[in-house]
């Protein structure tokens, strides 16, 4: 019995001691997490901070880009925008009428386009389009083996067409080229390529033609086509924008990468050294992408992305405003604060240390994520990023990175469309006189609600009462593709 006794006693005094060790181990669970939890809020409250655009700040900005705008248009190489003259001197009016083909090439995929106008009353009657993917090995080859990869696509879509889409026999089919990269033009229907963007990479291209250079690819194709128009794409939606309201001013892209356009007085431009256009105006291509200033509240993060990436010290604006990098920079933060505080554990998952995993559309369904636990974040870090679980303070820190750095790239996209409204003189017209609408397209603004809605009310912030309600923002859907064809009429 007493052998007995002494057993129970030592097993519960084992019991006991267990207990009291658990209990300290979970007691001190408990304090690292409270001190992670902590250091994550610190971390988020410092990103927040530095990510932040007050209307003042904004203010500036929009200051900076109204000179930069006025330095590039005074001469070549005045200005990091580059203010480029597109000999687009006239826009649509609405009563354009026929059958035309247009080519959008602008990142990774392209389209090829077949659009029936039918004036004022009808406007689009038909449109038939098919999207291509770029291999990625085109995008760092030749000219000549991207080129015949895109001249080809455009051959199986025209032996595609029904007896509808035949044009008179010996009518040559005209062709709208949407070229959404960097270009100095000298025609309508010519242009150099200065630079590429968008992780396109065939240095022999840069300087030639590239209208020169899809003709003779559609020539060795056998198809009796030609490009009559070039026109960035930006410069496509401002020509669809004015074909659906005739008080269009200015365009923006807001996909991939970003790009502003907007119609200015001949006169204005001192670079200028041609004739006079008849309708004494001319579409500017600002490549505003490029855009740089002092008082754009640039974080670590966006320095080292752009010192890593393929064209450090260029396109700084485009870099914080566009879907090619907002994903990657939350990823950047989610890596910097998974090494400083181990939201994901005490290991750091190793596709999270993957450049360019994370995509802008990723983060935007993160971000639009309203289930209570937050589960399509918990899915898509899962699904992504491998990661199996996460806490519910995890997952609302993921949405709260997210929505600092889309707060920010919104606001100073809208400081942009500012800066060009006040180059233009009319942030400070009497509202009652003027009417001004700018055109956007591209997937951000098209798909993620909370920029598009955030860049909008900071406008309007920035007008103020009286002038908002003359400035209006119009999604111009597929304007990079149907405006070149448009263009195709002048």
């Amino acid at each position: 019995m007493r052998k007995a006794a002494m057993a129970l006693a030592s097993a519960a005094m084992a019991a006991a001691a267990v207990a009291v060790v658990s209990t300290v181990l979970h007691q001190r669970q408990r304090r690292a997490a409270k001190r992670s939890e902590r250091a994550e809020a610190v971390l988020l409250r410092d990103l927040q901070e530095r990510c932040a655009a007050p209307v003042e700040l904004l203010r500036q900005v929009a200051d900076a880009m109204a000179a930069e705008m006025r330095a590039g248009l005074a001469a070549e190489g005045g200005s990091d925008l580059q203010m480029l003259v597109t000999y687009v001197d006239s826009l649509p009016s609405g009563g354009e009428k026929g059958m035309f083909y247009a080519l959008d090439l602008g990142g990774t995929n392209f389209r090829v386009l077949r659009v029936q106008l039918g004036g004022k009353e009808r406007r689009v009657i038909k449109q038939d389009s098919e999207g291509i993917s770029i291999p990625q090995h085109l995008m760092s080859s030749s000219s000549h083996e991207l080129f015949d990869f895109v001249a080809a696509a455009l051959a199986k879509f025209v032996a595609s067409e029904g007896e509808d889409c035949h044009l008179p026999e010996g009518t040559q089919r005209e062709l709208g080229f949407t070229f959404s990269f960097p270009v100095k033009q000298k025609s309508l229907a010519s242009g150099t390529l200065i630079k590429w963007t968008k992780s396109f990479a065939i240095d022999e291209m840069v300087g030639k033609d590239v209208v020169a250079e899809l003709n003779m690819a559609i020539r060795r194709q056998g198809l009796d086509m030609k490009v009559t128009a070039l026109v960035n794409d930006t410069v496509g939606t401002l020509a669809a924008g004015r074909y659906v309201d005739h008080d269009t001013i200015a365009a923006v892209i807001l996909g991939t990468g970003s790009n502003a356009a907007y119609i200015d007085h001949a006169d204005a431009i001192p670079k200028w050294h041609g004739s006079l256009p008849k309708s004494g105006n001319m579409v500017i291509n600002m490549e505003w992408g490029n855009f740089k200033s002092s008082r754009l509240p640039l974080t670590e993060f966006d320095q080292e992305l752009d010192a890593e990436s393929l064209n450090p010290g260029e396109q700084v604006y485009e870099k914080l405003i566009s879907g090619m990098y907002m994903g990657e920079l939350v990823r950047r933060i989610l890596l910097n604060m998974a090494q400083e505080t181990r939201i994901f554990g005490d290991n750091i998952p190793p596709k999270l240390e993957r450049p360019y995993i994370l995509r802008t559309l990723d983060m935007l369904i993160m971000h639009h994520d309203t289930s209570s636990d937050l589960r399509t974040v918990a899915n898509k870090l899962k699904e992504v990023l491998g990661i199996e679980y996460t806490s519910f303070t995890t997952r609302k820190l993921v949405v709260d990175v997210c929505e600092a750095i889309a707060t920010r790239g919104a606001r100073l996209a809208a400081a942009g469309i500012y800066g060009i409204i006040q180059k233009l003189g009319q942030h400070s017209d009497s509202p009652s006189t003027r009417r001004s609408v700018i055109a956007v397209d591209g997937g951000v603004y098209k798909y993620y609600t909370f920029f598009s809605q955030c860049m909008e009310s900071t406008l309007s912030d920035m007008l103020g009462q009286e002038l908002a309600p003359s400035v209006m923002i119009k999604h111009v859907n597929d304007g990079s593709g149907v405006g070149a064809a448009l263009l195709l009429y002048f």
